[in-house]
């Protein structure tokens, strides 16, 4: 599959979790759910995910981790915050150019329809 073709099926997942359990959880209880839902859809996908930093040619351990990666394509960042700001969609794209991923969903579950809070964000390789 495409990033895209995942894409457009994770983004049906989410919007199922949103509409199961509404706005207002913490993220950690969307990522579980999500995790689950995606992982019996068939796709592969991996939950905190360590992002090693590359400097200087050193890997360092700095702790960052991908909320959940799909089929070692698609990177989604969860958040659940009254809006999404340009710190959030920095962080989502830092994720995929360390990782040398095309596609992420940056997705805020903490509003009252779901695919307002679903972000696209691309990686130009």
């Amino acid at each position: 599959m495409t990033e895209n073709e995942i894409a457009t099926k994770l983004i049906g997942i989410s919007i199922d979790v949103h509409n199961a359990l509404g706005p207002g959880l913490l993220e950690s209880a969307y990522k579980e759910c999500l995790f689950y839902k995606i992982s019996q859809s068939g796709l592969y996908v991996e939950k905190e995910k360590p992002m090693p930093l590359i400097f200087e040619a050193v890997k360092l351990d700095c702790g960052y981790r991908l909320d959940l990666l799909v089929d070692n394509k698609v990177v989604i960042e969860i958040k659940s915050v009254e809006a999404l700001n340009d710190v959030h969609l920095a962080q989502t794209l830092t994720y995929l150019k360390l990782g040398e991923y095309k596609l992420g969903l940056l997705i805020n579950f903490n509003v009252a329809l779901l695919r307002n809070g679903i972000k696209r964000v691309v990686n130009q390789l």
